[in-house]
């Protein structure tokens, strides 16, 4: 059996995430209590009883859900596992990028969480609050999504953001953009378009600003070589190189999540096997689309313990 461990992005947060595993691990609990301190901030206190506002905004879930995640990936450890022998990839979706790099070792868990921060607040800046927008596209291909973006754009910024899956794809721009995308999607073939509640275009050209950011974040801090490979969010493919991650990570803020390829590639490197490590099952709802890839969760101890039972197997 080959492994990929994956771990999730913005949108999978809930209030009370990761308190079942901080009083079932102690671990965990150790994870908690240092992001909180890295950050000069409760932020488990926030995740754990809310209010659920404060921990959708950006700064807040981002750092918050590479938590739970790694919480779980310290809870796993102490269960026996140890991901270089057992893993052969690790990818995750946008910000989930930081948690595979911290769950291989490459990045310390107080930098992540400092990165993350920082990362969230800059990508929340970047536009003002009612000037961008983002609408996902159901039932709609990258080629058919890209001509749709184009079309809407009519100078304004309006560009594929996330290549989920297979039908589903992300836009991401100009507010009045994304509104005519909306309006011009069926003239495309494309089956529903919903503009989503987010409270900024993420992952297109208009996250300048927060790219330049994360250069300079990312300058400053100690990035080593994954224990595995990442299969990087602008690639679909394969980086080691402690270089090549720093810059990936900033080209990552205004590119595409190139999901659906990661997935692909993984598939056709011979994953069977995928593990989401965190937060929510969005990512294994993906991966199930997959033939011959068996996917599971890892977020509460009862996934825990089963996921550690079939590792160690």
């Amino acid at each position: 059996m080959t492994i990929a461990f994956v771990f999730p992005g913005q949108g999978s947060q809930a209030v009370g995430m990761g308190a079942a595993l901080a009083q079932a691990f102690p671990a965990a609990k150790t994870v908690f209590d240092e992001v909180d301190d890295a950050l000069d901030q409760k932020l488990s206190t926030l995740m754990w009883e809310g209010p659920e506002a404060d921990l959708t905004l950006t700064a807040n879930a981002q750092p918050a859900l590479m938590a739970v995640s790694m919480a779980a990936m310290r809870a796993l450890e102490t269960e026996g596992f140890a991901l270089s022998d057992k893993v052969a990839y690790v990818a995750g979706h946008s910000l989930g990028e930081y948690a595979a790099l911290a769950a291989a070792g490459a990045l310390s868990l107080a930098d992540t969480a400092r990165l993350l921060k920082t990362r969230g607040r800059a990508m929340q800046d970047a536009v003002p609050v009612g000037e961008g927008a983002m609408a996902a596209l159901l039932g709609a291909d990258l080629k058919q999504a890209q001509e749709l973006a184009e079309a809407a754009s009519e100078g304004e910024c309006c560009q594929a953001a996330n290549d989920n899956a297979q039908g589903q794809v992300v836009i991401s721009g100009k507010k009045t953009a994304i509104e005519r995308a909306v309006a011009l999607a069926p003239k495309f073939g494309v089956r529903r378009a919903v503009l989503l509640p987010v409270s900024a275009p993420f992952h297109c050209a208009l996250m300048q600003p927060a790219a330049d950011v994360m250069a300079e974040a990312l300058a400053s801090v100690m990035i080593s070589a994954p224990a595995v490979p990442l299969v990087a969010n602008v690639l679909a493919e394969p980086i080691m190189d402690p270089e090549d991650i720093r810059s990936r990570l900033v080209e990552q803020v205004t590119s595409m999540v190139r999901w659906r390829e990661t997935m692909q590639f993984l598939a056709s490197n011979g994953v069977d096997a995928m593990y989401e490590v965190g937060s929510g099952r969005v990512l294994t709802g993906m991966a199930r689309r997959l033939d011959g890839v068996e996917a599971r969760s890892i977020g509460t101890p009862e996934e825990l313990e089963s996921a550690a039972a079939a590792l160690n197997g």
